[in-house]
């Protein structure tokens, strides 16, 4: 299975700041991958750096190119979504169509207005006359209609209401996603993208806190909700996070025996968003769990 993104020792400093601190990554093709951080983390760094438009140390390859030399290359296989979609306000659907044709030689006209047919989209209508919604809509047709091997999506649904996300990830596997593209995601709506994801990364100061497969992930990690005589034998076995929730003490454990949890009370495969917490270091639930056991 070959690589689509390779980085080894990858950095990038602003001033005092170490946006990237030494990333070791790899990244085949066909995965669907999370790339999932706090605020200030180090994701649009490295979004920037694997898409040609930012500098950085190490070594990075992206689709067997170097990003920073080979851009114009490289961009000719990757499709870009960001949270806000850069479309002219004053031009109409069909003309943003034609331009798309005439710039990219992998875009399909064909499919996008097959994409687009499923919408209330029109061709005449202006940019400036859609909602958010919509642009997505158009965005997310065009950048299918092309023949990418890499998509990288930067908080893609940002804004849009509930139904809108869920036709935008239902689009995305249906009609886009197969065993020869890869998409990478950041997002911070990490529920929503639980379900498709194929790989996890968390990155914390510039650094990995959690790069594997999926598979591993559920093997590896196991929540418990602790019998209220229990509490002390589960924090014996050294938890990696405790939370309350309703009055119920949870545990997270890395690599633990099931059969040695499941006399301590109920075993619960966690969720992206309470594996994030735990895994960052927040601190307040771990803080608030013990002065209510106090």
């Amino acid at each position: 299975m070959s690589s689509i993104i390779t980085a080894r020792n990858l950095s990038r400093q602003y001033g005092r700041v170490r946006a990237l601190d030494g990333i070791d990554l790899e990244i085949p093709s066909g995965r669907i991958v999370g790339l999932i951080g706090p605020n200030g983390a180090g994701k649009t760094t490295a979004l920037k750096a694997i898409l040609g438009l930012s500098s950085y140390r190490g070594e990075l390859s992206v689709l067997g190119m170097d990003p920073a030399s080979q851009r114009d290359q490289l961009m000719r296989q990757v499709c870009f979504i960001a949270d806000v979609a850069v479309l002219p306000r004053w031009a109409r659907v069909h003309q943003i169509i034609e331009l798309t044709e005439r710039l990219h030689p992998k875009f399909s006209r064909q499919r996008c207005q097959r994409y687009l047919k499923a919408t209330s989209i029109r061709p005449k209508a202006r940019i400036k006359t859609l909602s958010k919604g919509m642009v997505v809509q158009l965005h997310l047709a065009l950048v299918m209609s092309i023949e990418a091997r890499l998509l990288v999506l930067d908080e893609p649904t940002l804004g849009l209401d509930i139904l809108f996300r869920k036709r935008f990830y239902s689009n995305l596997l249906n009609e886009y996603f197969d065993e020869d593209r890869t998409i990478l995601i950041t997002t911070h709506q990490v529920e929503e993208v639980e379900h498709i994801l194929t790989d996890l990364i968390f990155i914390k100061d510039g650094r990995l806190v959690l790069n594997s497969n999926m598979d591993e992930v559920y093997e590896r990690y196991v929540e418990l909700m602790v019998r209220p005589d229990q509490v002390e034998a589960a924090r014996s076995l050294q938890p990696l996070h405790e939370r309350v929730l309703f009055g119920r003490h949870i545990f997270l454990f890395d690599r633990r025996e099931s059969t040695r949890l499941e006399a301590l009370g109920e075993i619960h495969r966690p969720s992206i968003a309470d594996l994030f917490v735990a895994l960052m270091g927040d601190g307040e639930n771990e803080d608030s769990a013990r002065e209510a056991a106090a």
